[in-house]
């Protein structure tokens, strides 16, 4: 029987792409560097704040100049915890399905820890979950495995649920032989049927009935 619940969390419980565009172009802007739409750099979300500037760079044709890439990092991640939840919101009945739920929860995410606690102080989330797994906890990031690997150790040890939404997220459960619940409507860009999960939700008011269903896996 399923012993505790792990969960992504932008994208799968938070919409935070607002923020972190916001965030990404305060930052361009310090530089005299023009902004860069939403919907890409919503597309750049998921593999933590290195990537995040990565693809950031790439897209406006910057050169790999690995000093400029940290002070970048280093400078969207001191905002980003500094103002973690203007614009940031819970998806449409998490809480409800939180509060429903009486399984043990964790947090496995890419976000530094830094902004995922500033942001779970802001969403009044501080002692939602029993562990905490994040982008810089560890030498490695999803979708290697450690990190899942690592929450499930520090939650007694499985079997778990892995809850979350991306092309990351589906290949850190398929690596590290967890079931994945898949919510649809986060940060994805692949379709659904071509992403390993064991059951996929649309709507977080459908989420304490599935993980009824799946707790035996």
């Amino acid at each position: 029987m399923t012993r505790a619940l792990i969960f992504d969390l932008d994208g799968t419980l938070v919409d935070s792409a607002p923020d972190i565009h916001a965030g990404v172009n305060a930052i361009l802007a310090e530089q005299g560097l023009a902004p860069l739409p939403f919907d890409t750099v919503r597309g750049f979300i998921g593999g933590g704040v290195p990537i995040l500037i990565t693809r950031v760079m790439r897209a406006l044709d910057l050169p790999e100049d690995p000093a400029r890439h940290a002070d970048m990092a280093a400078a969207f991640t001191a905002r980003y915890e500094h103002d973690p939840g203007g614009l940031t919101r819970p998806y449409p009945g998490v809480e409800a399905a939180l509060d429903a739920l009486t399984l043990p929860l964790a947090l496995c995410t890419n976000k530094p820890e830094g902004p995922t606690r500033a942001l779970l102080a802001h969403l009044g989330w501080t002692d939602r979950f029993a562990a905490l797994v994040c982008g810089d906890s560890l030498p490695v990031r999803k979708p290697d495995p450690a990190p899942l690997h690592h929450a499930i150790a520090a939650m007694g040890g499985g079997p778990v649920l892995f809850v979350g939404d991306s092309e990351v997220d589906a290949e850190t459960a398929a690596r590290a032989g967890v079931p994945l619940l898949l919510f649809t409507q986060g940060y994805r860009k692949t379709p659904v049927t071509d992403l390993p999960h064991h059951a996929a939700f649309d709507h977080w008011q459908d989420f304490p009935a599935l993980v009824s269903r799946a707790g035996d896996v």
